[in-house]
């Protein structure tokens, strides 16, 4: 079992920077890959950023490439997502994940573990 708690949330204006925390723990191993998703109001819940826990090789979804940067401090147990240039379209509930598979994975399934969500609001 994993047990995943968001913190960082707010409200910023546009072009503002937020960074959002995952505290993790339970059994964390080293084929485990750590997860951001975020979903709007009335949207589904889309693949943000994740990062794999044995190398901290990361990949991105599109939308944040250049903006938004996972990392990870593997003696704490921690995940961060730092967000910048942040627009009104980031608006969303961060949601942290975790799980165990042999590659980063962009999809819902990839990740057995989640967390409560964190809310991030960026006005125009």
């Amino acid at each position: 079992q994993v047990q995943l708690v968001e913190s960082g949330g707010g409200l910023v204006q546009t072009g503002e920077s937020l960074r959002l925390s995952c505290a993790a723990s339970g059994r964390i191993t080293t084929s485990a890959n750590m997860g951001w998703f975020r979903q709007a109001p009335g949207k589904e819940r889309e693949f943000v950023a994740a990062i794999r826990w044995i190398n901290l090789n990361t990949y991105y979804a599109e939308s944040v490439k250049g903006r938004f940067t996972i990392s990870a401090d593997t003696a704490k147990n921690m995940v961060y997502l730092q967000m910048d240039s942040l627009k009104p379209e980031d608006t969303a509930v961060y949601y942290c994940a975790a799980g165990q598979r042999l590659r980063l994975g962009a999809r819902l399934p990839d990740y057995d573990y989640w967390g409560q969500g964190t809310q991030v609001a960026v006005s125009s």
